[in-house]
């Protein structure tokens, strides 16, 4: 199985832009409901973190439950050296330039692996994970 991560300490950042008559853009802040919707109904963001003094965003395959994020990486991939870093992962649903959602979820991230870390949440990511990518590995730990 391939390294997960998971994003912890969350707090959100979301907005909403909405087309009207003018073409200027309206911001409201999306509601709790919303961002995990937004969050649940798509499986790529942005990742952006810090790496040797440098900010760096990378494209990333993710699922949500609700309560965890759950990205999928390979090694060998920058985010693979990162351990507890503190990032940033962005999502958007946009349907016109003044009409879309985005949701920013702020965190830490951090490699799971069965023996250093809980089994339980290995095993959810895991699942989690192949519903997603059925030809992801499923050995358990």
């Amino acid at each position: 199985m391939r390294r997960r991560s998971q994003a912890t300490d969350i707090s959100f950042t979301s907005g909403r832009t909405t087309n009207l008559a003018t073409s200027s853009p309206r911001f409201r802040e999306l509601t709790t409901e919303e961002r995990h919707a937004l969050l649940a109904r798509h499986h790529v963001g942005r990742m952006a973190f810090t790496l040797h003094d440098r900010v760096a965003i990378e494209p990333i395959s993710y699922v949500s439950d609700g309560e965890w994020i759950f990205g999928r990486t390979s090694v060998g991939t920058k985010l693979a050296t990162l351990y507890h870093a503190w990032c940033a992962l962005e999502t958007d649903d946009v349907r016109d330039m003044f009409d879309r959602d985005t949701v920013v979820v702020k965190g830490t991230f951090c490699i799971l692996d069965p023996e250093e870390g809980s089994p339980d949440t290995y095993r959810r990511a895991q699942r989690l994970v192949h519903k997603l990518v059925p030809r992801s590995a499923r050995s358990s730990p």
